[in-house]
């Protein structure tokens, strides 16, 4: 689970630069302060995912990316797929360590081979 989330944080850290270059002419200091903070946040937050907190913040997160709308519109359309590509990445993640726990009892239950 926790290398399809770190995959979806980073990628959009790199969304944020994106979104910060095309908001450098029309946005103010503080817009661009707050993309800022948000992709340096989204990098941080990965190295989080270790805790149970960080997956409460990367979705906390997630917010913030589709609300950077108000300053580049395009994010509210790249902010709803990256928020959906997290919610896939913890379903997807979760099923995926269900299996390998299963796999794993099997295989002591059998011994080893």
């Amino acid at each position: 689970m926790r290398v399809l989330a770190v995959a979806v944080l980073t990628m959009e850290s790199i969304l944020m630069g994106f979104a910060l270059l095309i908001a450098k002419d029309d946005a103010s200091v503080n817009e661009i302060i707050l993309g800022a903070v948000l992709a340096i946040l989204f990098i941080f937050n990965a190295g989080l995912l270790k805790r149970k907190g960080g997956y409460l913040l990367g979705s906390f997160l997630q917010i913030f990316l589709i609300g950077y709308g108000l300053v580049v519109p395009h994010m509210y359309y790249m902010g709803g797929v990256f928020a959906t590509l997290w919610i896939i990445a913890i379903l997807l993640g979760r099923r995926g360590e269900a299996i390998k726990a299963s796999l794993i009892a099997q295989r002591d239950k059998n011994g080893p081979n």
